[in-house]
């Protein structure tokens, strides 16, 4: 009886507060003392970071942006993976969540819809026992950002500080998964109706921003994964392929190459 009445005791205590891993995140990515803060240093990338325990399904990741950086395309990315932060590596890290953290390992996550990240904006993201992953921005109504989640075994919250995101803080409190509203913030945000499905489809869409078409590549290594105006802020801030580290010489829109004119 004593055992089962302390089993009890042990499912409603009340669940750790949810901080940043200390060990395991990107290369760019600073953490404050507390583990609460993560800020991207540099670049638009290298800012991945995980929850420093498993988040069961239902249970609200809540998170303040903070701060955000003019001059990149598309910004803070948040889903779950099966990755445990703890048997990590650091420097075994992709420089982006998506798509390179998803091939690599059993990860799912998605971008915020623009006007979503807006400095003093507050997230809120979960995923259901169905697999669904939501999230809801301020008092907005849920967006859902993707079907395809597995549960069934732990799941850490991962988050990409990536593009015009440059600081986020986790608000550290368990959300109730109950609760119609997350914590109050600043404006209204685009409703589910109100966000407009891209117009190209999934694998044709640039992978740094996720908004714009793929229409460009990168010359000698030839990827093409990128809308020109990512590629061209690539090539001003590293001359580097994100996806294969070949150093970049030129750059050119995909109907250059058909029509057989230069960029």
């Amino acid at each position: 009886m004593g055992a089962h009445l302390c089993s009890e005791a042990s499912a409603e205590a009340p669940r750790e507060a949810l901080r940043f891993h200390e060990d395991a995140k990107g290369a760019q990515v600073h953490l404050d003392a507390r583990g609460c803060t993560a800020c991207r240093r540099a670049t638009f990338y290298d800012g991945i970071v995980f929850s420093q325990r498993p988040v069961p399904p239902g249970e609200r990741v809540a998170l303040r942006v903070l701060r955000q950086e003019g001059g990149w395309c598309g910004g803070l990315r948040v889903g779950f993976t099966r990755l445990d932060p703890a048997r990590v590596s650091a420097p075994s890290l992709p420089p982006f969540v998506c798509p390179d953290l998803e091939e690599q390992s059993p990860t799912w996550a998605a971008v915020l819809p623009e006007g979503c990240v807006l400095p003093g904006n507050v997230v809120c993201f979960w995923v259901n026992r169905r697999g669904r992953l939501f999230a809801k921005v301020n008092a907005g109504r849920r967006l859902l950002l993707r079907k395809d989640v597995l549960v069934g075994a732990p799941l850490w919250a991962v988050m990409d500080v990536y593009g015009t995101t440059k600081a986020i803080q986790l608000l550290g409190e368990t959300i109730d998964p109950t609760a119609s509203l997350c914590p109050t913030a600043m404006p209204a945000v685009p409703t589910e109706e109100a966000v407009p499905e891209p117009e190209v489809t999934q694998g044709d869409e640039c992978i740094i921003c996720f908004h714009h078409a793929a229409d460009t590549y990168l010359d000698p290594c030839g990827h093409s994964h990128f809308c020109s105006s990512c590629a061209q802020r690539i090539f001003r801030d590293t001359a580097t392929c994100p996806v294969c580290r070949w150093q970049i010489q030129a750059i050119a829109t995909l109907w250059s190459l058909r029509t057989g004119e230069g960029s």
